[in-house]
């Protein structure tokens, strides 16, 4: 009973604030949205270090603060991909998203939203906090702006398949995990980085590019129904996130080119990886 209450608490405090602003879906979301970051935080600063303690004795347990922190918090994004990836899956054949492709909505694409949304408040706070690059920060909240302002509601169609991008995801952690138990420059790191670019030019590049030409119709169609705003923050967030994907597509090739050029790459004899200096684009935890 404490559980529901809290989460009809959410809801009701929410929908003063979602009705004025037209974000008509939020309130029977807010709760799922609220719990799903409170998951990822926890993930981050709880239930990481305490199970890659156990599983990881020398590779976590001995490594230093800031490493242990980028391990975490790739295990966030590794488990928010392999879920988010699953969850959207469902939705690509819902026909009322088929059938209006602006404004279309359906329960299972709310709550992909709200998931995501979620995430992307954990994604934006930690891109913050542990600053390494604009371009994550930049990432983390346009992607929550676009998701949230999605409960209007608005682009679901288009929501789902752009979460598919999350797929290159999966194999961007595990790359950074086998540089840090010791497995730089090995064949399965090989392997796994042609798998990388593979889905990531796949999904992101070229599903993501032609995903990106319809929404840009799409969008183009209804602006005169949307406020100005949304064309604004949606047609600009769009260009934002594919030169972005763009960019950080040539800078993965370069790092792999440096670990393989050579056989090992950047290993040392122990098999254990020296990051160069400049050398940060498989270094944080998502593209």
């Amino acid at each position: 009973m404490l559980v529901q209450d809290i989460r009809s608490f959410i809801r009701d405090s929410s929908r003063p604030i979602a009705e004025k602003v037209h974000l008509h879906l939020l309130p029977d979301y807010s709760d799922i949205m609220v719990i799903s970051a409170l998951f990822f935080f926890t993930l981050h600063h709880t239930i990481s270090p305490v199970a890659s303690s156990v599983l990881f004795p020398v590779s976590y347990g001995k490594a230093n603060r800031k490493t242990r922190n980028n391990w975490d918090a790739h295990v966030v994004s590794l488990v928010h991909a392999a879920l988010i990836v699953v969850l959207s899956l469902r939705c690509l054949d819902i026909p009322t998203l088929s059938s209006d492709r602006a404004f279309g909505f359906h329960k299972g694409s709310t709550f992909v939203s709200a998931i995501a949304c979620g995430y992307f408040i954990w994604d934006a706070t930690e891109a913050i906090i542990h600053y390494t690059e604009f371009g994550f920060v930049l990432h983390g909240i346009a992607c929550f702006s676009v998701f949230i302002l999605g409960s209007r509601p608005f682009a679901h169609y288009h929501a789902v398949r752009f979460l598919f991008w999350e797929v290159s995801t999966i194999f961007l952690n595990i790359h950074w995990f086998l540089d840090k138990t010791g497995k730089t420059g090995s064949v399965i790191q090989l392997i796994n980085g042609v798998v990388l670019l593979g889905t990531f030019a796949s999904v992101r590049l070229i599903w993501g590019g032609i995903i990106s030409y319809d929404f840009l119709k799409t969008l183009r169609n209804v602006s005169k129904q949307l406020p100005f705003f949304y064309v604004v923050v949606y047609g600009s967030g769009n260009l934002m996130l594919n030169l972005l994907n763009w960019f950080w597509f040539t800078k993965m090739i370069t790092s792999l080119r440096k670990r393989f050029s050579n056989g090992n790459g950047n290993a040392n004899g122990n098999g254990t990886h020296h990051k160069g200096d400049g050398d940060s684009s498989l270094e944080h935890k998502e593209y």
